[in-house]
């Protein structure tokens, strides 16, 4: 990552920002940060258009009409959904600009336009709190090479961690990621409520939390796994099955994911990846 003095006039971009929603959020504070110029912001509502262009000093529009059509890169940072419907009316008139997308699960070819690309920053985001795009891995993408290089050198001003990436391989990264971050958080979830149901506060959990996310870093998941399923412990595992019968889903859940931690063990690969 550089700081803002370290980027020339042809690596400081001038950027349209299509979203004001977490991902557009963080990413334009970050490219702000790192020197760019945010010229403009969209969202449908005028309310998160508004309140993300200020704080970036921006335009704002709630018509993708009205965006402007000589912007060095304009960012994409939808729904998969809106990204999808919206994407040939956002290009229209502006086939000269470099488009990107920051949606790790859909193709680069969503973008129907001659120069696009894909930048997907791999990390969970919400509006109530930035996130240090340092240390976020960024996955990119383009068209063509010239174009790759302009994506990429916009990536490394403000992450550290920047990969070219495949399609095929993209997709399978942000399966992963939802593994590592979404379902693991609604784990947290159920825990939470389980917890509530018992007056006892989730606080609780956080060394737990912190621990098993440091073990991470360390050694293979599967090496470190512990717990009742992991001994093989039936007793214990049918009667904390028991204790769920009030909700059948979270019983359900718990059976899935014991049955596979069962199955699951430690190979070869995993030894060696060993570093303790």
């Amino acid at each position: 990552m550089r700081s803002p003095n370290n980027l020339s006039d042809a690596e400081r971009k001038d950027i349209v920002l299509v979203g004001a929603g977490r991902v557009a959020t963080s990413l334009s504070v970050a490219l702000m940060k790192a020197g760019h110029h945010i010229r403009q912001v969209y969202s449908r509502t005028e309310k998160s258009a508004k309140t993300l262009a200020d704080r970036l000093n921006a335009d704002y529009t709630t018509s993708l009409d009205a965006l402007v059509k000589d912007a060095d890169i304009y960012i994409i940072a939808l729904t998969d959904t809106a990204l999808a419907s919206l994407a040939q009316e956002i290009t229209n008139g502006r086939e000269h600009c470099l488009f990107v997308h920051t949606a790790g699960s859909m193709s680069i070819d969503t973008l129907n336009c001659p120069r696009r690309g894909v930048f997907y920053p791999m990390q969970t985001f919400s509006l109530e709190r930035l996130v240090d795009f340092q240390h976020v891995p960024v996955f990119v993408e383009a068209s063509n090479g010239d174009d790759l290089q302009i994506i990429r050198t916009l990536a490394t001003s403000i992450s550290d961690s920047v990969f070219t990436l495949s399609p095929p391989h993209r997709q399978y990264l942000h399966l992963a990621a939802v593994f590592c971050c979404n379902f693991t958080n609604h784990c947290y979830a159920i825990a939470d409520r389980l917890l509530k149901e018992h007056g006892v506060p989730f606080s609780v959990m956080w060394p737990l939390i912190d621990e098993t996310a440091a073990k991470a870093h360390k050694m293979p998941p599967l090496v470190g796994q512990t717990g009742p399923a992991a001994r093989g412990d039936q007793d214990v595992m049918r009667r904390q099955e028991r204790l769920l019968a009030d909700h059948p889903a979270w019983q359900q859940i718990y059976q899935l994911m014991s049955q596979d931690i069962q199955t699951m063990k430690p190979d070869q690969s995993d030894l060696s990846d060993l570093s303790l």
